[in-house]
C-alpha cells in the first residue's frame, strides 16, 4: 500500500491506464458524492466487501478511499491479503479531496 495525497492521487491516476477506483464508504456516505468512476464497496460490511471484491481485477492499480482515510488503509491491508498487489490510499480521505465530486 501507498499513501497518496490528494494532488499526487490525481496526478497519478490520470496517468495510469490499470487505474481502479474504490470507494469504501457506507451507502450513507456515498449520498454526498463520489469521486468520477468509483465503485463503492463498503469495507464495514465484511461479507459485502469479500463479495465485492471477488470479481475485481488482481492485475488492476486499486486506488482507495473512504471519509478521512483510516477505513481505506484497512481495505488495502484486507485487498493485499486476497492478492492484490498494488493499492494505493488516499491520505485524509474524502476530507483532504480536492477534485472532481459526482453524484452516485
Amino acid at each position: 500500500m501507498t499513501d497518496l495525497t490528494s494532488k499526487e492521487w490525481q496526478d497519478q491516476i490520470a496517468k495510469d491506464p490499470k487505474a481502479f477506483i474504490i470507494d469504501v464508504r457506507t451507502p450513507e456516505e456515498i449520498e454526498e458524492g463520489i469521486i468520477p468512476t468509483a465503485i463503492n464497496i463498503d469495507v464495514m460490511d465484511p461479507q459485502a466487501f469479500m463479495e465485492g471484491i471477488e470479481s475485481l481485477d488482481t492485475n488492476k492499480n486499486l486506488y482507495v478511499y473512504c471519509r478521512s482515510g483510516r477505513r481505506s488503509v484497512q481495505a488495502c491491508l484486507i485487498l493485499e491479503q486476497q492478492g492484490f498487489d498494488t493499492t494505493y490510499n488516499l491520505l485524509g480521505g474524502m476530507l483532504e479531496w480536492d477534485g472532481e465530486i459526482v453524484q452516485p
